[in-house]
């Protein structure tokens, strides 16, 4: 019986996941599957401000309260923790749950860097997130809207890759199987 080092082995199984090519070295077979599991990469932050309009029909927010909703959304997603959301609009006041809402949020995201050297550089790498209905823990069930609303947000202030974003709302009617979002975002490795 022949025995395969195990990094021999790798190369094989990364050949055979179509990940490596048939002449591939040990040293770029353990490179290929570091990245394969989401290693570092060189990131810059990048600033955005960008709105959008609530309007609910099953859920209504106040406008503390769909401020902090989507303040965590954002940090859920890779936001740097400097970001700000402010909502307007709600007829009913701050604090009374309204229909409506202008929410503008002014955030930073990671994208990866042109120049992997530059000072700016930041250490990150791509982490698969989810949303949906109790996941992470603050999002319930009912948040459909929101999410649906958030769309461009996210897909225009983000750097994403392998995207799931899926949303079927009904209004007046709460399902938990209403949205799901999954997707793998760049975020930073510093504490």
């Amino acid at each position: 019986m022949t025995r395969i080092a195990p990094a021999s082995l790798l190369t094989i199984c990364l050949v055979a996941l179509g990940l490596a090519s048939p002449g591939l070295s040990v040293a770029a077979a353990e490179t290929a599957t570091a990245t394969a599991a989401g290693s570092t990469t060189a990131a810059e932050w990048h600033p955005q401000q960008l709105n959008f309009t609530y309007n609910g029909f099953t859920t209504l927010y106040s406008c503390d309260g769909i401020e902090g909703k989507v303040r965590s959304i954002l940090l859920t997603f890779g936001a740097r923790k400097d970001l700000t959301v402010r909502a307007t609009g709600c007829f009913e006041g701050s604090l009374r749950p309204s229909r409506f809402a202008y929410v503008r949020a002014e955030f930073s995201t990671l994208a990866p860097a042109t120049e992997p050297g530059a000072a700016g550089a930041v250490k990150s790498a791509w982490v698969k997130v989810q949303i949906a209905p109790n996941r992470p823990d603050f999002m319930g069930a009912g948040e459909c809207e929101l999410v649906e609303q958030m769309r461009d947000l996210l897909q225009k202030g983000f750097t994403l890759r392998n995207v799931d974003y899926r949303t079927t709302c009904v209004p007046h009617q709460v399902s938990m199987a209403d949205y799901s979002v999954t997707a793998e975002v760049l975020k930073s490795s510093a504490p």
